[in-house]
C-alpha cells in the first residue's frame, strides 16, 4: 500500500461513527464494546495494528463497513488480514472460524481481548438466563479452539 495510512486515533473515530446508533446484547452503546476491546489489545501488548483491527473487528460482520470499504481503505495489509479472518461468517463452522484465526498472525490476540469483554459476567449479568447460558458456552467452546485459557 502506498501513501500515510489511517492512525489509531482516525480508525477509532471511524468506527465509532460506523457502529453509531448501533447497540449491543444488553442495550449498551455498541463503541463501548468496542473501546473495551481495543484496551483489550492494548493492555496485553497488542500492536498498534492489532488495536486498529480491534477497533473494526466487527465493522464488517456487522455491516457498519463494507468488505470493500476494508479493502480500499489506507490501513496496512495487517489490520485488514485481522479484521476478516475475525469476522464470523454466516453458517461457518466455528472450528473454521478458529482456524482461520490462527492462521492470521495477529488475530488471536484481538479474538482473545473480544471474548474477554464478551464474556464480563457483568455484561452478561443483564441477558436472560438460556441467552447468558448459549453466548457462555460458545465463548469457552472458541476459546478452547483457540487455545486460550482464561486466568
Amino acid at each position: 500500500m502506498t501513501g500515510q495510512s489511517l492512525t489509531l486515533l482516525e480508525v477509532e473515530a471511524l468506527a465509532r461513527a460506523a457502529h453509531e446508533g448501533q447497540t449491543d446484547k444488553a442495550g449498551r452503546p455498541y463503541a463501548e464494546h468496542l473501546a473495551a476491546v481495543a484496551e483489550g489489545v492494548r493492555l496485553r501488548g497488542g500492536s498498534p495494528e492489532q488495536q486498529a483491527a480491534a477497533w473494526l473487528h466487527d465493522s464488517v460482520e456487522d455491516d457498519a463497513l463494507s468488505a470493500e470499504w476494508l479493502a480500499s481503505a489506507a490501513l496496512p495489509e495487517a489490520v485488514k488480514a485481522i479484521v476478516l479472518a475475525v469476522t464470523k461468517r454466516p453458517g461457518e463452522p466455528l472450528e473454521e472460524y478458529a482456524a482461520r484465526i490462527l492462521a492470521t498472525p495477529g488475530a488471536v490476540l484481538v479474538k482473545e481481548a473480544d471474548l474477554a469483554h464478551n464474556a464480563d459476567p457483568v455484561r452478561l449479568s443483564v441477558l436472560d438466563d438460556p441467552t447468558r447460558d448459549r453466548l457462555s458456552a460458545k465463548y469457552a467452546y472458541v476459546r478452547s479452539l483457540l487455545g486460550i485459557t482464561v486466568p
